[in-house]
Order: C-alpha cells, then sequence, then structure tokens
C-alpha cells in the first residue's frame, strides 16, 4: 500500500460542500484517507478572480498506481463540474493534483510526481506541511517544513474560517 499526498481545492460553486464531495470520492474510488490538513484560504495563483480558493490536503493510502490513480482523480474532478481551459492558471470547481506518492519519482508525458512546481507555492506546501512536516521530498533531500519554511511564495495563505 502506498501513501499519496493530494492537493485539493477550488474556487467556484459551494467551496466546502465541493471538497467533502471530493473527500467522499476519493476514499470510494482511490483509498483510505488517513489524515486531513485544516482548510486553508488562498489567493489565486498565477491569475486575478474575486474568488479566493479553499484547499486542502489530504493523506490517501492505496493500492492504485500512479497512473490509475491520475485517472482517477481526473474523473473525479470530471464529475463534480471540473472544465479544463486552455489556461493551466483559471477558476475552477475543483482541482486534485497529486503532490507525492511515498518516494517515488514519476516523470512522463502525462504524471510529474513529485508535483514540479509545490516547492514554490505556499498555498501546496501549508497543508502539506501540516499533516506531514518532516516527510523528506525525494529530489531535494528536504523536509516539507524545511520547504516550507524556505518557500519564496509570499501571496496569501490563511487558514479558513467558516
Amino acid at each position: 500500500m502506498a501513501k499519496v499526498y493530494f492537493l485539493i481545492g477550488g474556487n467556484l460553486g459551494n467551496r466546502e460542500q465541493i471538497l467533502q464531495n471530493t473527500l467522499n470520492a476519493l476514499n470510494k474510488d482511490v483509498g483510505k484517507v488517513l489524515k486531513l490538513s485544516a482548510l486553508y484560504e488562498t489567493e489565486p495563483w498565477g491569475f486575478e478572480h474575486e474568488q479566493s480558493f479553499l484547499n486542502q490536503v489530504v493523506m490517501i493510502e492505496t493500492d492504485l498506481m500512479p497512473e490509475n490513480v491520475l485517472n482517477r482523480t481526473q474523473k473525479i474532478e470530471k464529475d463534480l463540474g471540473r472544465i479544463r481551459k486552455k489556461n493551466r492558471y483559471s477558476e475552477r470547481t475543483i482541482d486534485i493534483d497529486i503532490l507525492l506518492y511515498d518516494d517515488l519519482i514519476v516523470n512522463t508525458e502525462r504524471l510529474e510526481i513529485p508535483h514540479p512546481r509545490m516547492a514554490e507555492r505556499m498555498f501546496a506546501l501549508a497543508p502539506l506541511a501540516e499533516v506531514a512536516p518532516e516527510f523528506i521530498h525525494p529530489v531535494n533531500g528536504k523536509t516539507l517544513l524545511e520547504m516550507k519554511n524556505s518557500c519564496p511564495d509570499t501571496s496569501g495563505v490563511s487558514i479558513f474560517k467558516a
């Protein structure tokens, strides 16, 4: 069984309900949810939008291989109303990113693990370091807490208060 860390988030619709629906679908279709971060409210990254994002890190135990995890998460996104746009950075109902899959390194046309841009994104590192602060990144050898503490991203990230 592998431990997979996901970043889930969105800024359209009923954000809290969509995240809960995402958790339910991940638990049903990908594997058992073991840990959750707090909900974080974050500024849009890479684009302007009036609605902030809600993000959360989820640790799941699964027997699926990485490509199968990707296939299932993309189906969950589609089922929950995700419309993929040409621009990588845009508003969305839900986004499910695979941040880490144990200490595996995957680099294919469809999938890169660890997530190649997580070290520069506080909205990923803050909840990830909350869930697994001592986890060692398989490429750079730093703990997730060290990565969070040295992250150059200064965009607004705070724990969500409903």
